[in-house]
């Protein structure tokens, strides 16, 4: 709205250079004038990609052939939105395919400032909780565009409901009775041995873990989510396919069925253990060290651990032994 805004209220030229103050970068040929600071600023992009040689790999590569895509402050949208395309096309050079602003971090409420003392390091968060727990919160707690609050408290809270409650209890749940009771191998998947009620229930489930049973479809969406660095809606839906997979493990109640049922337990167990590869994978790139760790104790290889096999079709490797499990998500107190 504001760069709307400000195109609407009409278009001025533009002065490249400043002769108001002496630092900067010398107009050529003028020694009275220094180049405009968000010129100066703006090109940066370009030559950090090798500009002006645009015959150079890199150019080719991270410029002109590219999908170039700003990630800025809100409060410096207008000059990466109005006057940087006007530089660029002035010059006859190709814009950037997308610029977005995200907004602000307030810290327990108030305004981060020096003079207050407020301000945090990352480093300080990620020693006292964790780099996978610090990054999750800061892509959990500001839905993008708008401001965010980073409050230590909030921080504990959303960590340990979505992280160590949810996904590290069910993957740590279902490893450690696979380890205890089926001599910590995965089992072979018998759906014969289920009841019609018991096989649309995890029919359902494999319906929500693998996104959709069209995964072309749940590809997209969600790749449509990243481009729209839709980041709050993503780990929202990945807590709704953990969550749900907890409210099948308390309907089916396996530890039941391991004396009563075997085959029953083997094949439930299996049905959850798939899930938990499927919610490795699709946590990677939130939670790195984690999703690894996960993948790791399922014996996933390197090579079959990206979004390409959640489908229908690639199931987790019956007979396959698995590392004793280890909570990778404590609880923060």
């Amino acid at each position: 709205n504001e760069v709307v805004s400000f195109v609407k209220g009409g278009l001025k030229d533009l002065s490249v250079s400043r002769t108001n103050f002496s630092w900067g970068i010398p107009v050529p040929n003028n020694e009275k004038h220094v180049m405009y600071v968000w010129l100066d600023a703006l090109t940066n992009y370009l030559t950090s990609a090798g500009f002006p040689d645009t015959s150079s790999n890199e150019y080719i590569k991270f410029w002109e052939g590219a999908d170039v895509v700003h990630v800025v402050g809100k409060d410096i949208l207008r000059f990466h939105a109005v006057y940087w395309p006007a530089f660029l096309m002035a010059a006859k050079l190709p814009l950037p395919k997308q610029i977005v602003a995200h907004g602000w971090w307030t810290i327990e409420g108030e305004k981060m400032s020096k003079s207050v003392g407020n301000v945090i390091s990352p480093q300080e968060l990620i020693s006292n909780f964790g780099l996978d727990q610090t990054r999750y919160f800061l892509l959990k707690a500001m839905p993008f565009g708008n401001d965010g609050d980073l409050s230590k408290d909030r921080l504990k809270e959303i960590v340990n409901a979505d992280l160590a409650n949810n996904i590290g209890n069910f993957a740590q749940r279902i490893l450690s009775m696979i380890f205890k009771n089926l001599d910590g191998v995965i089992p072979a998947k018998k759906d014969e041995v289920l009841g019609l009620e018991e096989k649309a229930l995890f029919d359902d489930l494999m319906y929500h873990v693998k996104i959709t049973k069209n995964i072309r479809e749940g590809e997209i969406r969600f790749q449509q989510r990243i481009i729209n660095f839709d980041f709050f809606g993503i780990l929202n839906d990945l807590v709704s396919i953990s969550s749900k997979c907890n409210e099948v493990i308390d309907k089916t109640e396996p530890w039941k069925l391991k004396s009563a049922d075997p085959e029953k337990f083997a094949t439930t167990m299996y049905y959850f253990a798939e899930s938990i590869r499927c919610i490795g994978i699709m946590l990677q790139p939130y939670c790195p060290q984690a999703a690894g760790k996960i993948l790791d104790m399922l014996k996933i290889p390197e090579g079959e651990r990206t979004f390409e096999f959640i489908n229908e079709n690639i199931w987790l490797k019956s007979g396959t032994k698995i590392d004793e499990p280890k909570g990778v998500f404590p609880r923060i107190v």
